[in-house]
């Protein structure tokens, strides 16, 4: 058995691979996030694979079918709405459930691609080879000392963060910033990476706030922060 994990655009549908085209084109059956979102980049490259939902409402019971199709089958690839599957993503219960059911009979395949972590990160400037992902932060309980940590960190950190809460998750960390980092630490603020509105924003925290507060703040958002 092989499960294939699949890397896809970000937005660009230009931004996948020959080798993942291949796969998808090859396998019987396509794990998708949102069948829907996916359908636009197979409709795109002509790809009739036949898909099937999987996403972080899923439960053990859709798990525990999806691995029996792959048994059945024999191959599957897994693909989320953007990116890579298994980071900050579901995908990663389905591949730990596939180990615990299959072992070593079962193949699990990377197909590497693009990842909103590492654009963002090869576009700061700022150190990267050691540094901090902290995915989505949490959106209440817990928030405040996930942001200690950030401020605290003597590497580059990278995070996620939505349309909704870009601007107060920002003005947290000025917040709770000690004395004089609000000038010195350097913020990258990706929106929309790869898409028609692709907009890189740079400089301290509040430089970063006062140009997202006279810009748009719709869209997806990578954080990269300078280490302390």
């Amino acid at each position: 058995m092989k499960l294939y994990i699949v890397a896809t655009p970000l937005g660009n549908l230009g931004d996948i691979t020959l080798r993942a085209l291949d796969i998808l084109k090859s396998v019987p059956l396509i794990a998708c996030e949102d069948t829907r979102v996916s359908q636009k980049l197979l409709s795109h490259y002509q790809i009739k694979t036949k898909t099937i939902s999987y996403h972080q409402h899923s439960n053990s019971a859709k798990v525990d079918f999806l691995l029996n199709r792959l048994k059945e089958i024999g191959e599957m690839a897994l693909i989320t709405d953007a990116g890579t599957p298994g980071i900050s993503d579901p995908g990663n219960l389905l591949i730990v459930e596939c180990l615990k059911k299959f072992g070593a009979e079962c193949e699990i395949i990377p197909i590497p691609g693009a990842s909103a972590i590492i654009s963002a990160l090869s576009i700061s400037g700022l150190p990267t080879d050691s540094f901090l992902f902290l995915g989505f932060l949490p959106h209440k309980k817990g928030k405040e000392t996930m942001i200690k940590r950030i401020i605290d960190s003597k590497e580059t950190v990278v995070f996620y963060e939505s349309t909704h809460r870009i601007i107060k998750t920002l003005e947290k960390i000025k917040e709770m910033m000690p004395l004089g980092a609000n000038i010195t630490r350097q913020f990258i603020i990706c929106r929309e990476l790869t898409k028609k509105f692709e907009t890189i924003y740079r400089g301290t925290i509040e430089q970063v706030l006062e140009k997202l507060n006279n810009d748009t703040t719709k869209g997806e958002f990578v954080v990269v922060v300078e280490g302390k």
